[in-house]
């Protein structure tokens, strides 16, 4: 895979061309983009070699599409019609079940394999580009029956040598898990940062008031619309789901507290610290 194409050169694809370049240093990576000043960016941080344009990736053994998911359901069948019969093609978005979806019967869906690779921050744009995002990390690959095994096998080959543990998973079931495991985070941290930008009206109180605690509750907040109001959108149903059970331990804290129960308040966090025990050595 020496013709390598990153759609999108922000975190996600910036950061994958990074690493792709330590790993595979003979490999061409171009660059492509809605805005040309995006890939100027990209080519002077090094994490690009050239920039291009869709028409040019009839020469691609790799597509890497990196782009708000409404913007890949749109762009993906294009880019199938045009990815030569050697070439792959896959995404790195956090919805699956529609982007799978909408190339189920394409004649070229050999040509592309579904993934999301669990990694990221706050940050977006070439800038935010990090080298090592993905390892030790998990990446989430969806329908890997529908996908032609030569194509497929050199692909996962570099990604487990970037760093990533591979799990599979059927689309629907991975966007049910996800509105879990980060869909709801985003929406409690950008609600909190709203809570308190609507109730602490000075700025500089936010400021010198704001602890560790804050800092990395609200972290999320910082996290672009652009990229997470489309992903809110795809994964509608099963967001409402988690919001609705959320709302509901919010609402029974809530009342714990009206009446003065803070044994069970305690019980609540007691049990509640078993999380630790799960995610020993992840966070």
């Amino acid at each position: 895979m020496k013709n390598i194409y990153a759609i999108g050169v922000g975190l996600i694809g910036g950061s994958l061309a990074l690493d792709i370049k330590t790993h595979r240093p003979d490999a061409v990576i171009h660059g492509v983009s809605r805005k040309d000043a995006t890939l100027t960016t990209a080519l002077e941080l090094g994490l690009i070699d050239q920039k291009a344009t869709l028409d040019d990736i009839e020469n691609a053994d790799l597509v890497i599409i990196s782009i708000p998911v409404d913007a890949t359901v749109k762009l993906l069948p294009t880019i199938l019609d045009k990815i030569p019969d050697a070439g792959l093609v896959v995404d790195a978005g956090s919805t699956k079940a529609d982007i799978c979806k909408v190339v189920e019967t394409h004649p070229k869906r050999r040509n592309f394999l579904a993934m999301h690779p669990i990694a990221g921050t706050e940050h977006s744009g070439p800038t935010a580009a990090v080298a090592g995002l993905f390892k030790g990390k998990t990446n989430i690959v969806c329908e890997v029956e529908k996908t032609a095994f030569k194509l497929q096998e050199p692909a996962l080959k570099l990604f487990t040598d970037i760093g990533m543990r591979m799990r599979y998973m059927n689309p629907v079931e991975h966007d049910r898990h996800i509105a879990y495991m980060s869909h709801l985070s985003h929406i409690s941290s950008f609600m909190l940062g709203k809570t308190v930008i609507d109730k602490e009206k000075n700025e500089r109180d936010i400021f010198d008031m704001a602890g560790s605690g804050f800092a990395s509750t609200v972290r999320l907040a910082k996290s672009s619309p652009e990229m997470w109001t489309p992903i809110f959108e795809q994964n509608k149903t099963n967001v409402i789901e988690t919001l609705e059970e959320y709302i509901n331990n919010l609402t029974h804290f809530k009342e714990l507290m009206k009446n003065d129960d803070f044994g069970a308040i305690y019980d609540e966090m007691k049990n509640t610290n078993h999380i630790k025990d799960i995610l020993n050595g992840i966070i």
